[in-house]
C-alpha cells in the first residue's frame, strides 16, 4: 500500500490505476428479503465490482469483489468514535495489522459532509492523506489529495424514480488518470452508508 508513485495515487494497487480519465457508475441495490449492496460498472456496461453487505451478530461489514468475485476489501464502521469513522482493510480480514485507510468526519457538527482519509502508516493522523468533501444529502462529492485544492475524482448521484421509491440510488464517478478507482469507490460507498445510517450525529463519546 503506497500513495503517490510515479505521479500514480495507488492505496489498493496497481492494477486499479488506468492512464485515462475513468468513469464509473455505482448502483445501489436493495433486496426484497432485506439487506443491500452495490454494483460498479465501466462506461462499457462491464462489471469492475461488487460490494456486499455481511449481516454480523454485533455490526454489518461491506465486502468489495473485483470482476473475478475475488474479495479484495472489507468496510466497517468503528463503534463507540467520537466522530463517525469507518476503516477498510485488505481482503476480508477485519484484523488491525491488515488495515488499509481510516475514513472519518472533520467536525461532530457539520452541515455538509466533510470527510478526511488517513492511510495505516499516518499515525499520528495530524495531517490527512485524502479529504472528502460531499453537498446537502450527498449529490455530489469532491475528493482531494491531503489539504491541497488538488481534485483527483467527483461524483454526481443521479436521482430516478427507482431511486426515490425503491432505495435504488445511482451515482457516477469521474476518476481522474493514474488514480486508484478501487480505493474512490470504497470511499464513496463508506460516503452513502454513513448517509443511510446517520452516523454523522453520532453522540458515542469514546475517543476516535
Amino acid at each position: 500500500m503506497e500513495e503517490g508513485n510515479s505521479n500514480k495515487t495507488i492505496v489498493m494497487g496497481p492494477q486499479f490505476c488506468s492512464p485515462q480519465p475513468l468513469q464509473l457508475f455505482i448502483k445501489k441495490k436493495v433486496y426484497f428479503m432485506g439487506g443491500h449492496g452495490y454494483e460498479v460498472k465501466d462506461d462499457y456496461g462491464n462489471l469492475v465490482f461488487t460490494i456486499e453487505n455481511v449481516l454480523g451478530f454485533f455490526r454489518s461489514k461491506l465486502i468489495v469483489f473485483d470482476a473475478a468475485n475475488v474479495p479484495i476489501l472489507t468496510l466497517k464502521s468503528k463503534k463507540f468514535s467520537w466522530h463517525s469513522r469507518w476503516q477498510s482493510f485488505k481482503g476480508d480480514s477485519t484484523d488491525e495489522k491488515d488495515l488499509i485507510f481510516s475514513a472519518k468526519t472533520s467536525s461532530k457538527f457539520q452541515f455538509t459532509r466533510k470527510l478526511d482519509i488517513f492511510l495505516a502508516n499516518n499515525i499520528s493522523e495530524q495531517v490527512c492523506d485524502f479529504r472528502m468533501k460531499a453537498s446537502y444529502r450527498e449529490s455530489n462529492c469532491h475528493i482531494f489529495a491531503g489539504q491541497s485544492s488538488t481534485l483527483i475524482a467527483q461524483m454526481d448521484k443521479k436521482y430516478t424514480t427507482g431511486s426515490i421509491f425503491l432505495g435504488r440510488d445511482k451515482f457516477m464517478v469521474r476518476v481522474n488518470p493514474n488514480v486508484d478507482h478501487a480505493f474512490i469507490v470504497s470511499l464513496l460507498v463508506i460516503l452513502e452508508e454513513m448517509a443511510s445510517s446517520g452516523n454523522s450525529s453520532s453522540t458515542h463519546s469514546s475517543s476516535p
